[in-house]
């Protein structure tokens, strides 16, 4: 069984202090967790003023909401904070099969290059006007211009119109049977529709108010950063008449009044306040709590990030050393996926997976192609020499750590410790996760404001296919953070694309991956199963990745 290093955890620069099991490492956010002293530590813990009431939902998600348009980060809190405000024109079902959501339904003319999408009746957005097929159109310009699946959506489309005020109509210049599934997109940059004057903003500008189609609207004078976000109950909001509540599809229908996301200092605050009653759903419990909260018979325990969340590393390949794909290689040739994962979950394995390659591990495009590259022996001494036969002259890198997330700040670690052990010479800059977030978009050198590595997850729904596959990408300064360019990859995607038979794309994914494991455009570090914790008060929760719709208490 692999081990891992506790010496690393003490050399930050900025000398933090986390826990993570029965290793601590170094941090400011965060205070000095002491509940490795037992329940009483965690019970003790201070509470949070005013006890849930039956129309409010209290949640604690894993980081502070920082970024509220969903046109300007893929961060995971941001997306779940999206399918609360906003609508789409297709849900996805737990089997990631979409739906019609805020379509009556859909036509399919001349052998596949005419579709015409009508809208239901009744749709309206926070401000009371009607949802229109304008809307539709430049919310998802906007979208396109931004998220991969979407640009690849919209190479395939000649012209996207609104002949009248409820029919969305595509013109393709050639067939694109996964429009429906790129207009559900539930990750990454969300479709979700919004007034067209908002929709005019340039997709990396951020909107000046947040006027959304879902089920809650963003409550923006109630809204306290670092600390409190909030959201109504929109009563103009029509669910879907049919069909059954599945992930994001079938009749999304909001039981509470409010939802509010409280941003705690610390594990054992959130662990006290949710043992306590004071909110009803942890979005994220630290690993090393779980026992102690599977004990509670008031707490019930669910995976719903349903395909798991896929851990990497990514590099900035605009300028050295990553800018060089042999050292990129020697780091993929070093990194110990099982090692990763331990840190971030211990020895559970039913947590958490290694010998994870480019797609997500079950899924019908995962592959064993050029596995070995992670699989086989790691060698130390083998990969500092290589380091140095790859040209590093000793640069110094960069890595910003998200820090207040245990997952990411555990993942991190083991990262910049491997690094430094084959002679990286790297230091960490640790900040709150929603300013990584921040900074990644800065393609600037280090010297101003930029970066060379930082590690993440990303949904396993992403990784499941080329299509939504970001960090996959290799189309330059359009790619996601790292903008690697690889003309390879990018044909290879675009076949994909236009392949219909499994067995062929299960064939060209083979070689996506053989690509990847080429040039390297990130890492992959493995998959974990990330548990939540609510009061099994609590009934209705959906399975795919936090939804706030069908979620009643009992």
């Amino acid at each position: 069984m692999p081990t891992v290093s506790k010496q690393f955890f003490f050399e930050k620069k900025n000398q933090k202090t986390f826990f993570y099991g029965s290793v601590a490492t170094t941090g400011e956010k965060m205070r000095r967790r002491s509940f490795l002293r037992g329940a009483s530590a965690v019970l003790a813990a201070p509470a949070i003023a005013g006890a849930a009431r039956d129309t409010t939902l209290r949640f604690v998600p894993y980081t502070d909401l920082a970024i509220i348009d969903p046109m300007m980060t893929t961060g995971l809190v941001t997306r779940t904070h999206t399918l609360l405000v906003f609508d789409t024109l297709y849900g996805l079902d737990e089997s990631l099969t979409p739906q019609p959501q805020m379509l009556a339904g859909h036509s399919v003319e001349d052998g596949g290059l005419t579709w015409r999408l009508t809208l239901r009746e009744g749709l309206r957005f926070h401000d009371n006007t009607p949802v229109l097929a304008r809307d539709v159109v430049a919310s998802l310009n906007r979208w396109m211009s931004r998220d991969p699946f979407g640009g690849a959506l919209l190479a395939a489309t000649d012209e996207l119109s609104a002949p009248s005020d409820a029919v969305i109509q595509f013109r393709l210049k050639h067939s694109f049977p996964f429009l429906p599934a790129a207009l559900a997109r539930t990750t990454g940059y969300i479709p979700g529709i919004m007034p067209a004057r908002l929709a005019a903003t340039a997709a990396g500008h951020p909107v000046a108010e947040l006027i959304g189609s879902g089920p809650f609207s963003w409550s923006n004078d109630e809204h306290v950063a670092g600390s409190l976000a909030v959201y109504r109950r929109f009563a103009g909001y029509v669910p879907r008449p049919d069909g059954r509540a599945s992930f994001t599809a079938g009749p999304r229908v909001a039981y509470f009044d409010r939802v509010e996301w409280q941003t705690l200092p610390d594990a054992a605050t959130a662990a006290a306040a949710l043992q306590n009653g004071e909110v009803d759903w942890w979005e994220q419990p630290t690993i090393d709590l779980m026992p102690l909260l599977r004990k509670d018979r008031n707490l019930a325990v669910r995976q719903v990030e349903g395909r798991g969340l896929i851990a990497q590393l990514r590099f900035n390949q605009l300028y050295p050393p990553f800018d060089n794909p042999a050292i990129r290689r020697v780091v993929l040739g070093a990194v110990n996926q099982a090692e990763c994962m331990m840190a971030v979950a211990s020895e559970d394995s039913s947590l958490w997976q290694d010998k994870v390659g480019l797609f997500t591990p079950g899924s019908p495009l995962a592959s064993d192609a050029g596995m070995a590259v992670l699989t086989g022996p790691r060698d130390l001494e083998a990969s500092r020499r290589a380091l140095k036969d790859a040209g590093y002259d000793g640069q110094r890198v960069v890595m910003l750590v998200g820090s207040d997330v245990p997952r990411i700040d555990a993942i991190s670690q083991v990262s910049f410790q491997l690094c430094r052990d084959i002679g990286l010479n790297v230091d960490q800059v640790s900040a709150d996760w929603s300013t990584v977030l921040g900074r990644i978009n800065n393609s600037k050198p280090v010297e101003q404001g930029g970066w060379n590595m930082f590690a993440t997850f990303s949904s396993g729904i992403d990784f499941s296919t080329p299509a939504a596959h970001n960090a996959l990408r290799g189309n330059g300064l359009k790619a996601w953070a790292g903008w690697p360019t690889d003309a390879k990859m990018e044909a290879l995607r675009d076949t994909w694309l236009t392949t219909a038979p499994l067995a062929e794309q299960q064939k060209i994914c083979r070689e996506m991956q053989l690509e990847a494991f080429a040039q390297v455009p990130y890492v992959p570090l493995g998959l974990f199963r990330q548990p939540t914790v609510y009061r099994n008060n609590l009934e209705g929760m959906l399975v795919g990745q936090p939804v706030f719709t069908n979620v009643r208490r009992v």
